[in-house]
């Protein structure tokens, strides 16, 4: 992967729209296909990794351990290991995790109100 230049005006109009705008923040930290349906999965208590993968399917196990990393570097969930064998990892929303519940709930009344009515079969 190619290393950013932290210096390019990009980067420097990327840093400006994230402290100006709290749409783009927000989009930052939960924009993506995968983070929001963690986060939303996670809204229910605490996950293990296992949990995570049998409830999003469609997700590959490089992708969620991706998504994991950055939504706890973000601040978002937290990880706790436990030093058994095998290994055994929670994940969990923290304070600021739990905060974005009415927002996602707001997405969810949002796509139910607009998207047309799914219907299986013929």
């Amino acid at each position: 992967m190619t290393k950013v230049k932290e210096a390019s005006t990009n980067q420097l109009n990327k840093q400006l729209a994230l402290n100006v705008c709290p749409v783009t923040y927000t989009l930052g930290k939960i924009g993506g296909r995968w983070k929001p349906i963690i986060i939303y999965n996670l809204l229910e208590g605490t996950r293990r990794y296992s949990e995570l993968k049998r409830l999003i399917p469609a997700i590959s196990e490089k992708m969620l351990i991706q998504q994991l990393k950055q939504l706890e570097a973000d601040g978002l969930i937290q990880r706790k290991s436990f030093p058994v064998v095998p290994p055994f990892v929670e994940y969990s929303l923290t304070g600021s995790g739990k905060a974005l519940q009415k927002v996602l709930e707001a997405m969810v009344s949002w796509a139910n109100s607009e998207r047309a009515p799914f219907h299986s079969g013929g």
